[in-house]
């Protein structure tokens, strides 16, 4: 495996289509232009390719001083548990490191969980003083 990663690499609307198709994002998948165009106004991408094949992505959108959000952090299922994650993550987040607020939403699964709390993130009923989170989905 020729494994690289690029900051800045924007992927084109076929291959983001493959990767996160290949992961079951399919609410991302319905619409590839929106997708394509969605991942081009990031504030910052992050890819792992093996060799030219698109095989992880991270995307950060916020402002970049005071919060930024990882929108999504995605590996082809075949790379998985190889550290590409954890080094997308790492990617990801490097250009933020004063800004104060670095914020996800996940699903509830116990490996997520384990994984973002590994990076350093804290579940938001944890955190040391009350805080609340909200959001819709349309």
């Amino acid at each position: 495996m020729t494994l690289s990663y690029q900051s800045g690499d924007v992927p084109d609307r076929g291959e983001l289509t493959a990767l996160y198709a290949s992961v079951g994002w399919s609410a991302y998948t319905k619409d590839p232009a929106r997708l394509a165009a969605a991942v081009a106004a990031s504030l910052h991408v992050v890819t792992a390719r093996d060799g030219v094949r698109l095989i992880g992505l991270a995307r950060v959108v916020g402002d970049g001083l005071t919060i930024v959000y990882l929108q999504d952090i995605l590996v082809a299922p075949e790379h998985r548990r190889a550290g590409i994650g954890r080094e997308l993550f790492r990617r990801a987040f490097e250009p933020f490191g004063d800004v104060r607020q670095k914020l996800l939403m996940t699903d509830d699964e116990p490996r997520q969980l384990a994984f973002y709390e590994s990076m350093g993130f804290t579940e938001i009923r944890d955190m040391p003083h009350p805080i609340r989170a909200f959001a819709k989905f349309g």
